[in-house]
C-alpha cells in the first residue's frame, strides 16, 4: 500500500529503503484509521461463519494514499464457532502482546478475542507506544500491563497520550476513547464490546473532535517514552486485496 502500514506511522522515525519518510499521524487520521480497521473486523464477525482474524496488530493495517485503512494478512484467520459453541479450540498462534489472555491460557478462541487485540492497537494509537518494548523502563515493557490502570484517570490519561497529538483532541474525546480501550481490554471476553459497538463509539469520538473543544495534554515524564470482504463479493473498502479464505489452523 502507498502509505505503508499503521505501525510505520506510529513508531518508525526512519523511512524504509526506497520509501519516503513516515509522518506522524494526526488525531483525526488516527481516528479514521481506527474506524476503518474496526469496520473490517466488524465485517468479519458479522459474516455467516463469524470469521476470527486472530492476528490483529498495527503492522497488518495497511494505508492507501488517502490514509484509508485496509486489513491485510489473513493467514491466521479462522472460522468462528458453530453449532451453538461459544469458541473454537486451536493451537495458540499470533503475536505476543496482542493475543487475548483467554486464548493464550487455554487455546480457546472467541470472536471477542479479536476485540482484545483491537484494544491493544487502540492503546498504541492513543499513546504512540509499542505494545511491547524492552527499551522502556522496568515495569513499562508491556504497554497494557503498565498503562491500563491509568486509563480511567483523567490526569494520568493526559500524561499517557502521545505528546505529538497535543492540542489536537478534545478532553472528552480522549476520555471516551480511553474508556472504550478499557472495555476492549477486559479480562473476560464477555465484558468486551462487539466490534459493531466499537465502530459506533469511535464515530462518536470523531464527532467530538469536530466539535472544536480542544484539550491540552500534560507533558509526559521523560522516562515514559522510549523508542517512542471475507468470502463475499464485492469486498468492502476496508478489506485488502490480500485477504484470503479462513484456514483450518
Amino acid at each position: 500500500m502507498a502509505k505503508g502500514n499503521l505501525e510505520d506511522h506510529l513508531f518508525r522515525s526512519e523511512p524504509r529503503k526506497g520509501a519516503g519518510a513516515f509522518q506522524p499521524l494526526s488525531w483525526s487520521l488516527r481516528l479514521r484509521v481506527a474506524i476503518d480497521a474496526a469496520r473490517g473486523l466488524a465485517f468479519l464477525h458479522s459474516s455467516e461463519k463469524h470469521v476470527i482474524y486472530r492476528d490483529f496488530k498495527a503492522s497488518n493495517i495497511l494505508l492507501d494514499t488517502q490514509f484509508h485503512a485496509k486489513l491485510s494478512d489473513f493467514g491466521l484467520a479462522k472460522d468462528g464457532p458453530a453449532g451453538g459453541s461459544s469458541h473454537v479450540t486451536t493451537r495458540v498462534m499470533g503475536t505476543y502482546g496482542y493475543a487475548a489472555p483467554e486464548y493464550v491460557a487455554t487455546g480457546h478462541l472467541y470472536v471477542k478475542s479479536d476485540v482484545y487485540g483491537f484494544g491493544v492497537v487502540l492503546l498504541e494509537v492513543l499513546t504512540g507506544l509499542r505494545a511491547l518494548d524492552t527499551d522502556r523502563p522496568s515495569g513499562q515493557h508491556n504497554l497494557v500491563d503498565w498503562a491500563k490502570p491509568h486509563l480511567a484517570d483523567r490526569r494520568k490519561l493526559a500524561r499517557l497520550m502521545d505528546p505529538r497529538l497535543e492540542g489536537q483532541y478534545s478532553s472528552r474525546g480522549a476520555q471516551r476513547a480511553a474508556q472504550l480501550t478499557l472495555r476492549c481490554l477486559a479480562a473476560e471476553h464477555t465484558n468486551r464490546p462487539s466490534m459493531k459497538e466499537v465502530v459506533a463509539v469511535l464515530q462518536e469520538v470523531e464527532s467530538m473532535s469536530r466539535g472544536g473543544f480542544v484539550g491540552s495534554a500534560s507533558p509526559r515524564p521523560n522516562n515514559a517514552r522510549s523508542g517512542h470482504g471475507y468470502g463475499q463479493s464485492p469486498r468492502p473498502g476496508y478489506m485488502s486485496e490480500r485477504a484470503s479464505p479462513a484456514g483450518s489452523h
